[in-house]
């Protein structure tokens, strides 16, 4: 069993910034991708960023030169730092992790989320 904690959203003003950790811990041999997807209200889930074991990453148009994402491979936690944040960018945020467990099986789970808000 593997247990992701989301942590950092919260209610910030258009342009200001936030910062997302997820951590990731439990029954784990080694962890492969780590990105963060978001939903809105009335809206599909859309990936965020996304960020391999060898720190390759990629990110949605939407949030290109405003998002950075990161791991650290010790602590086996993934980061978003958002800047720049628009209206837009409001949804609940998931971290998702692609990873070996102890006996050798492939999993993919999801964080429970957490709320980012962008209003003035």
């Amino acid at each position: 069993q593997v247990q992701l904690v989301e942590s950092g959203g919260g209610l910030v003003q258009p342009g200001g910034s936030l910062r997302l950790s997820c951590a990731a811990s439990g029954s784990i041999s080694s962890i492969r991708t780590m990105g963060w997807y978001r939903q809105a209200p009335g809206k599909e889930r859309e990936l965020v960023a996304t960020v391999t074991s060898a720190g390759s990453s990629n990110y949605a148009d939407s949030v290109k030169g405003r998002f950075t994402i990161a791991r650290d491979n010790a602590k086996n936690t993934v980061y978003l730092q958002m800047n720049s944040l628009k209206p837009e960018d409001t949804a609940v945020y998931y971290c998702n992790v692609g990873y070996v467990s102890r006996t050798y099986v492939f999993y993919n789970d999801w964080g429970q989320g957490t709320q980012v808000t962008v209003s003035s």
